[in-house]
């Protein structure tokens, strides 16, 4: 039997730098002191800021930015792998000066091993009156990504990618038997919808579902639903924060889980093609 202990990290991100380098590391560490291997934070971890211009004073590089340098030292110190959920940095593609919003996988010597940039930027109205428009700063990614750990293969998405099962499947498909959805949910849709697509994307793909989250009022406006939660499998929550506060969320993998569910229902195996609506 493969196991594993994780542990997610529920964060309220400042909008510096430096103060949400200040507000993640002791979680991080307090997650490794209680046995954690792989360790994954929310969407937004170097920082949250509306504000363009102090934004734009803020991005760096994924290379340069003081909050991944950071976790890439802190992960060969304390011998974990790290999941930056999201770090917003520059793209890197010329012509375009929005930023990416990239996943990052760090080994336990510090090395990035995997990066992902979102692929579905969030562009809603909702009937609460929230405006919201990621495509005009984030440039969206281009390509899914599963990474290798020890433990099997991780597949990347980011928060609005949870409506999009079509990805959720490919990464199943191409191996995953985990899939992480770090995220910071506006308060209106995750109260509506965080657990219910959680839950569908892990019963759809027989794997499972490690979703840190953001939680809470942050400095530059916005409100997060927090609530982080892993899913099994056989879609039942196997660790739940319920709550929006800053804190860290402990669970143990079962592997054999995986295997148990996807012969249950091997739904994976059972595609066909077929012809479009009229």
């Amino acid at each position: 039997m493969t196991t594993l202990c994780i542990a997610l990290i529920q964060t309220r991100t400042p909008a510096t730098p430096t103060a949400a380098l200040s507000h993640v590391e002791p979680l991080i560490r307090e997650a490794a002191a209680g046995g954690a291997k792989l360790i994954l934070t929310p969407e937004g971890t170097n920082f949250l800021i509306q504000d363009r211009a102090a934004r734009e004073v803020a991005l760096q590089t994924d290379e340069s930015d003081a909050v991944v340098r950071a976790l890439r030292d802190l992960a060969a110190e304390l011998g974990v792998w790290i999941l930056i959920g999201s770090a917003i940095v520059r793209s890197g593609h010329d012509g375009d000066d929005r930023a990416a919003n990239r996943s990052l996988l760090i080994d336990d010597r510090g090395r990035v091993v995997a990066t992902y940039d979102k692929l579905h930027v969030y562009d809603v109205d909702l009937p609460t009156g929230e405006r919201w428009r990621e495509s005009v700063a984030i440039r969206p990614g281009d390509g899914a990504i599963v990474a290798d750990t020890p433990w099997g293969k991780l597949g990347l998405t980011v928060c609005y990618d949870i409506r999009f099962p079509q990805l959720f499947r490919a990464l199943a498909k191409a191996g995953a038997s985990m899939i992480a959805v770090p995220a910071a949910f506006t308060v209106p849709t995750g109260e509506a919808h965080w657990e219910t697509l959680l839950r569908a994307r892990a019963i759809e793909t027989g794997c499972y579902v490690l979703a840190p989250a953001q939680g809470g009022a942050h400095e530059d406006g916005r409100r997060t639903w927090g609530r982080s939660t892993v899913v099994g499998p056989w879609g039942e929550i196997v660790a739940r924060l319920d709550h929006d506060q800053p804190g860290v969320l402990f669970a143990t993998l079962d592997f054999d889980a995986v295997d148990r569910a996807r012969r249950a229902v091997p739904q994976l195996t059972h595609d066909r093609e077929f012809a479009g609506p009229a």
